[in-house]
């Protein structure tokens, strides 16, 4: 007799499939974002969320389609920040290598971006506002940048896989 029964995947086979078909689409988005000049949008910016959010919902699903339909929490929550740390890779990395090599000026429109919406708030004086735009040169560019994005790619992953882990689900019975 012939076992044809396929094995159950991983987690972790889940969690790098999906975090390196999210950093993809997120790379091209972004790539896309800084031809245009409109790395500074905020409601663009919002779909970069989405897309990250689309990829959590999507891996949790594959995961529950080929495992019975079951994902305890922690399974979900270990494919959602796995996912994230893939992702965040791929994004740090074009980040870094487009900012330092590809087109410096985005950085600088990022500044200039960053500097005018300080002013606008009017709660902070010239000198603070340059010191704001310097401390966070600092930490986005160069390899510190890309170590910062990837950390916080891992962070924010983390936060949301705890909520959408909650929602998606699907907890095995105890008495099978």
């Amino acid at each position: 007799m012939e076992n044809t029964s396929t094995a159950a995947v991983t987690t972790t086979s889940t969690a790098i499939r999906y975090g390196l078909l999210t950093g993809l689409v997120s790379v091209i988005y972004s790539f896309i974002l800084f031809v245009t000049k409109q790395e500074g949008n905020t409601a663009l910016g919002l779909v970069a969320l989405a897309i990250w959010i689309g990829g959590l919902v999507l891996a949790h699903k594959f995961y529950k389609d080929n495992n019975g339909g079951f994902m305890s929490y922690g399974q979900g929550l270990g494919i959602g920040t796995l996912m994230s740390l893939v992702s965040g890779i791929l994004g740090g990395i074009f980040r870094y290598v487009y900012l330092e090599f590809i087109d410096p000026s985005a950085m600088q429109r990022g500044i200039d971006v960053a500097r005018e919406k300080m002013a606008q708030a009017g709660n902070m004086t010239d000198e603070q506002i340059e010191q704001a735009v310097n401390t966070s040169q600092k930490f986005s560019t160069g390899p510190l940048g890309l170590v910062f994005a990837i950390v916080g790619a891992v962070v924010i992953g983390f936060i949301l896989s705890l909520i959408i882990s909650a929602i998606t689900k699907h907890n095995r019975p105890e008495f099978e």
